[in-house]
């Protein structure tokens, strides 16, 4: 039997993925969610915490999750929402609203002091945030050895103002439009909105994207009346003995509001509201009759705008856009070589074990959630498993 196109004797599959990953003691509790055809299946199995195990709060849809990255394509959908009204353009320069990125010095060797700059060859548009092309990211280095990488790492959680002050006094990597490099370009994308709009990056995102689309689970903080609904997220190694680690529990870091609300990774939310947010990109923008986007801006965010030359020198390691572009934040699949999402379809995961993609080619929303640190990688041989568990159930 098929339920929205997947065959039900095959989802045991995925059932079992799933239950494996709990009981083996690598996460407490996991949630999946899978939307194809207009129906919904979900697997939920554990409990928020360990300690928790056989007697506490079960797993659900409406557990609350830090959802790390999976916050940055919900930032750059906001963002369209500022064009579609005109407050923004794509390709203007973002100087106006964000002068401490005007008139920016590049650095002349990217391992080399900071006091070696030339001239940018050109301003910083909006464009550049939202592809990752700004010229400044993450820098993997080892403590000491490339200065610029010591630089960015303590900007630290500052008020926005603050933080945007001080990456402005550093000069970029690269010039602008040059690599794809992450993380830092979301954030700069959320202090753009703000002063765009007037108030709050929470204010704006609630505005704009999660009030017309009831993700009332999604935010920058956890409300007291929630927090009883908080997964508890662990650390990537366990401790000498064995036992699991706790990174951030219930009473940690989210449950009060943030010095600087980071669109690349500050967001807590649920499945059932990414779910929400998934759905109305897959049907063009549109959700329960609520449009928040134009289906020509879903289709442009949801396209791969990198060239082949800021493909060949970008990624974490050689070959890392072989298979993939990027869109506005997030990921393009360009190539399929595995039993995963098809050519064209698009998301991204997040540092908890997080992890989203939709398929328009199969009409299919598929979300993971966890929450154990850097379990989010898509280089872990689970999530192989996980996207073959999915795949291969589809059945029409």
């Amino acid at each position: 039997m098929a339920t929205g196109g997947f065959s039900s004797k095959r989802l045991l599959r995925v059932r079992e993925l799933v239950d494996r990953h709990v009981n083996s003691g690598f996460v407490p509790g996991m949630v999946a969610v899978l939307a194809r055809h207009g129906q919904v299946h979900v697997e939920a199995t554990g409990a928020l915490a360990f300690e928790d195990a056989g007697a506490g709060t079960p797993m659900a849809v409406d557990t609350i999750c830090r959802m790390a990255s999976m916050t940055k394509p919900i930032v750059a959908a906001c963002a369209m929402t500022l064009v579609e009204d005109c407050t923004l353009r794509l390709d203007d320069p973002v100087d106006g609203l964000l002068p401490e990125l005007a008139d920016m010095t590049v650095l002349a060797d990217p391992d080399g002091p900071l006091e070696d700059t030339v001239p940018a060859k050109r301003p910083i548009t909006l464009r550049d945030l939202l592809t990752f092309t700004l010229g400044t990211g993450m820098v993997p280095a080892e403590p000491g050895t490339v200065p610029i990488s010591d630089a960015l790492d303590t900007l630290g959680e500052q008020p926005p103002d603050e933080w945007m002050r001080r990456l402005g006094t550093l000069p970029l990597v690269h010039h602008p439009g040059e690599r794809w490099m992450y993380e830092t370009a979301a954030d700069v994308t959320g202090v753009l909105i703000a002063r765009a709009t007037g108030m709050s990056f929470g204010d704006a995102l609630r505005e704009r994207i999660c009030d017309p689309l009831g993700m009332k689970d999604t935010a920058f903080s956890v409300g007291s009346e929630s927090a009883d609904r908080l997964a508890t997220a662990y650390a990537r190694e366990n401790a000498a003995d064995g036992e699991p680690v706790v990174e951030d529990g219930p009473d940690g870091r989210w449950i009060r509001p943030p010095v600087f609300e980071g669109g690349g990774g500050g967001l807590v939310s649920t499945a059932q509201d990414y779910l929400a947010f998934a759905s109305a990109l897959l049907a063009g923008g549109v959700r329960h009759g609520e449009r928040v986007l134009s289906r020509p801006s879903v289709t442009l965010m949801t396209s791969d705008h990198l060239t082949p030359a800021q493909k060949a020198v970008s990624g974490f390691w050689p070959g890392y856009f072989d298979t993939m572009g990027w869109g506005f934040g997030m990921s393009v699949r360009t190539r399929r070589t595995q039993l995963g999402p098809s050519t064209g379809s698009y998301g991204w995961p997040g540092l908890y074990g997080t992890a989203w993609y939709n398929d328009p080619a199969e009409d299919m929303t598929a979300i993971f959630v966890m929450q154990r640190a850097h379990a989010g990688d898509q280089m872990l041989p689970m999530w192989n498993d996980l996207w073959t568990a999915v795949y291969q159930a589809i059945d029409d």
